[in-house]
């Protein structure tokens, strides 16, 4: 676990490598070295301090552009600092790096949250997750955050009062009294990279940054392209199946935005199976009361038209005509369009150049981070 305090209000690339790059450097260091004595990949957990998530949105997607910036920054510098030292980030045979919001103000150790998605510190200290080692940033910031951690790590007791996420127990038909906030997304998400990380992270982020009710349930829906779509992709020998995609995609949402205590109950997972398109899904109801479905697509819309009532759609910033398409489509057939937010293609040119100005060794790490490319390797 690497504890990051606030990052500037306005900062480039250059001040958060500044204030970062020190730390995730040599934290990678030492993650990749563990991963060498390992057959899975090891896991770097980023927990990185927001206190604008203290707030409550006051409108729709109020907090998004911030998060997905700093978010995107923080990815960035990791591909760039592992380019430069030969460690691998793209897959999980190396360093599976994961960055996850936390609410904390920069001082206290008991911020209270406006909402039971986006963990504090007291939900990391309450968590069930065993970290091997917890690193911070050597300066006072950072000191400050470790401070936190280990105050609330040790008034930490294994009970309901321990932290203020609660288990909610309702269901997607029963539980928020109408419909619940939903966005979507969609992707490969084959051999899940950094790309897809970023991606992934502000899709579940948009749906809670809904001026709902902060106790209102929230649904995810997030279109993974079905085996047989991908059958004439470049290499697709070295394709992962569906239900591996899924898997992944999963795991990630898990580690980034579920935090149960010990004596709270596991995600729990359904696979559907239904007549007509995008019949087939696997749902997943976390006990804060997120719900995420995976669905399998077989063509370039997938849910967005085939259900009404999704919000937002989610793209990167290349698939802009993609987002167009579907929004014409829905306007075809009479429903509402959807409120369309990019995230960043994670192109690291900005971060790699030299103090005179000119290209640096980590050039080849490629425009952006590609799945083709991992399964070319």
């Amino acid at each position: 676990l690497l504890l990051l305090p606030p990052a500037p209000a306005e900062g480039d690339a250059e001040i958060i490598n500044g204030v970062y790059g020190d730390s995730i450097r040599q934290v990678l260091k030492e993650v990749a070295l563990a991963s060498q004595s390992s057959t899975d990949a090891a896991i770097l957990e980023i927990a990185l301090a927001c206190p604008h998530l203290l707030m409550k949105p006051s409108r729709n997607f109020d907090r998004y552009q911030k998060t997905q910036s700093v978010v995107a920054q923080i990815y960035r510098l990791v591909c760039t600092l592992a380019a430069k030292d030969t460690i691998n980030v793209e897959d999980r045979d190396g360093v599976d790096v994961r960055v996850i919001l936390v609410g904390w103000d920069g001082q206290s150790s008991s911020n209270p949250s406006p909402t039971r998605f986006v963990p504090t510190i007291q939900d990391l200290a309450a968590s069930s997750r065993q970290w091997q080692y917890a690193f911070g940033v050597e300066n006072e910031a950072g000191e400050a955050m470790v401070r936190a951690f280990v105050t609330a790590k040790s008034s930490v007791k294994q009970t309901n009062a321990a932290s203020g996420w609660r288990e909610t127990g309702r269901t997607p038909e029963s539980g928020s009294g109408g419909r619940l906030p939903c966005v979507a997304v969609g992707g490969t998400f084959d051999h899940l990279h950094i790309g897809h990380k970023l991606l992934l992270t502000l899709t579940v982020f948009a749906v809670l940054d809904d001026e709902a009710d902060s106790d209102a349930d929230r649904s995810v829906i997030i279109g993974i392209t079905g085996d047989e779509l991908l059958k004439n992709k470049k290499y697709a020998e070295h394709l992962e199946s569906w239900h591996d995609r899924q898997r992944a995609v999963l795991d990630f949402v898990a580690a980034t935005f579920s935090f149960d205590r010990p004596d709270q109950p596991p995600p729990s997972s359904t696979e559907v199976s239904r007549e007509g398109p995008n019949g087939h899904a696997i749902d997943t109801k976390f006990s804060n009361g997120l719900y995420l479905r995976c669905v399998e697509i077989g063509d370039p819309f997938g849910p967005t038209i085939t259900e009404a009532e999704i919000d937002a759609l989610i793209i990167s910033a290349e698939t802009r005509a993609g987002g167009k398409a579907v929004n014409d489509k829905r306007l075809e057939q009479g429903w509402k369009a959807l409120e369309v937010l990019e995230v960043d293609v994670l192109d690291t040119e900005e971060a790699t150049t030299s103090q005179s100005g000119g290209p640096t060794s980590t050039d080849d790490f490629a425009g952006k981070i590609s799945s083709t490319e991992i399964r070319r390797k």
